[in-house]
Order: C-alpha cells, then sequence, then structure tokens
C-alpha cells in the first residue's frame, strides 16, 4: 500500500492537531510537512511559517487554517500551481471574494472543499433532502446549529450547504431567513429560518426541523469529537493524492 504524504496547513490549531494524531495511528498517511503562521516545531515534522518555505514535496495539502486570507489563499494556490500538488480546504468561514478565489483556482488545479468533513453530515444532507422531496409543500422548514463558544463563523458553512441541499429538491426557491427579529409578521410560506447557537465546548450539532399540521419530523446529526472531521479530512486527502485532474471536488466525489 503506498503512503500519502501530506502537508498539513493550520497544523498548531485544534483541528490541526487531531488531523496530527489520527495520521500517526493510521497506516497508509503521514504528514510530512506542517505549515502555520505561529510556525512552533512540536511536532515529528518540520514546520513552516509560509507553504514557499517548505522544501519537502507533499502528495497533498490539507488546509484547517481558521479562518484563511485572501492573501494566504494566494499563497497556497500559487504553490500547488507550481509544484503540481491538489489541495483539499477543510476551513470554514469563506467570503465572497474567497469563494471566487477557489473556484478561480479549480480550473487549473484539483481542490477539495466541503464546509464539513464528516461522511455523517453528508448522509444527513441527503436525509435532508428526501424528506424535503416529500414534506417540503406541506411543512414549515428550519435549520438549527449549535457550535462552542469560540466558533467565529455563523451561521455555520454546514448550515448553509444544508439549505443548499434543500433548495435543491423543493419544488419552489426558498428564501433563507437568519434573524426574524427587525419585523413583526407571521412566518412567510418559503422562508427557511436558520438559527445559529453558540455555547459551551459543543463539537457540532445541525438538525433540519420539518414542521407540519399535526406533526414534526426532524432529521439530526451530532458531532461528539473532532475525531469524526479529521478523519473525514485524512480521507479526502488519501482520494485526493490520486486526482491531477483539476476541478472542484467535494464529499459527493468519495462517497457518491
Amino acid at each position: 500500500m503506498q503512503t500519502t504524504q501530506m502537508m498539513l496547513c493550520g497544523c498548531n490549531g485544534r483541528m490541526g492537531q487531531t488531523v496530527s494524531r489520527l495520521c500517526g495511528e493510521r497506516d497508509g498517511i503521514e504528514i510530512l510537512a506542517g505549515c502555520d503562521v505561529a510556525g512552533r516545531n512540536a511536532f515529528a515534522y518540520p514546520v513552516y511559517k509560509t507553504p514557499e518555505e517548505c522544501a519537502e514535496r507533499p502528495d497533498v495539502i490539507v488546509d484547517f487554517s481558521s479562518p484563511p486570507s485572501l492573501a494566504r489563499l494566494d499563497a497556497l494556490f500559487a504553490y500547488c500551481a507550481a509544484r503540481a500538488v491538489p489541495v483539499v480546504l477543510c476551513a470554514t468561514g469563506y467570503d465572497a471574494a474567497q469563494l471566487a478565489k477557489i473556484e478561480m483556482a479549480a480550473q487549473t488545479l484539483p481542490v477539495f472543499r466541503s464546509g464539513n468533513m464528516s461522511l455523517g453530515v453528508h448522509l444527513l444532507m441527503q436525509l435532508a433532502k428526501n424528506a424535503a422531496a416529500v414534506l417540503g409543500q406541506d411543512c414549515d422548514i428550519e435549520i438549527i446549529e449549535r457550535h462552542h463558544r469560540n466558533k467565529i463563523d455563523a451561521p455555520s458553512g454546514t448550515a448553509l450547504m444544508l439549505f443548499d441541499a434543500l433548495s435543491g429538491a423543493l419544488p419552489y426557491q426558498p428564501e433563507p431567513v437568519y434573524n426574524r427579529q427587525p419585523e413583526r409578521r407571521a412566518r412567510g410560506e418559503k422562508e427557511i429560518g436558520i438559527h445559529s447557537v453558540r455555547g459551551g465546548t459543543v463539537v457540532g450539532e445541525h438538525e433540519v426541523v420539518f414542521a407540519g399540521h399535526d406533526e414534526i419530523v426532524t432529521v439530526t446529526h451530532s458531532a461528539r469529537s473532532r475525531e469524526v472531521f479529521a478523519a473525514g479530512a485524512i480521507r479526502a486527502a488519501m482520494f485526493m493524492a490520486g486526482v491531477n485532474k483539476p476541478g472542484l471536488y467535494d464529499m459527493r466525489s468519495i462517497v457518491g
């Protein structure tokens, strides 16, 4: 079995440390080098402050920077282009300019991006789509996401992914509503409320509520540790290490 050699960007963060630990416990993948703005070297592999400083040649880059700046994305994509290395983007909270940059990079590079690296979340999305196809005409739909107190972006990238998934399954274009406080009015028929809860040490919970006449159907996913996201990132890295065709890939590329 060939071993995938990875560069891990954001290796000093909580997710980076979890990925490092899991890679050390698994066969078939190893971290060749790390990249982090702090530049700390507390790992068995060398750590650089920028990708340009890295002399090693990885098979794939996994980026858990949080949140990356546009300048750092430029440096990352420049490194990948110069060495023909695919990249797995695991960060969330990208703004419009960053998303446009990612789309542009995918025209010449293999780029994997997902708002959530958990395989279970992608099953949740499929179940929510199936429920929307059956119940969407007769139910009000709400999305509720809960995360730890230190999460910066709201709503979560996963909540937005769920909204997009539901939109593709409904016979109408829903309207996302993030805050009902400014207006005192009844709920619109085509609204999907997206609600963010921040507190404590909640790793990540997502719930889709289908509220109909005298009955409620809910579809829920709860992550109990960061390992589920790290495991998904490792799986994506091993998949992308064998991809050389430019394009934008996601979990559907792996699990169908």
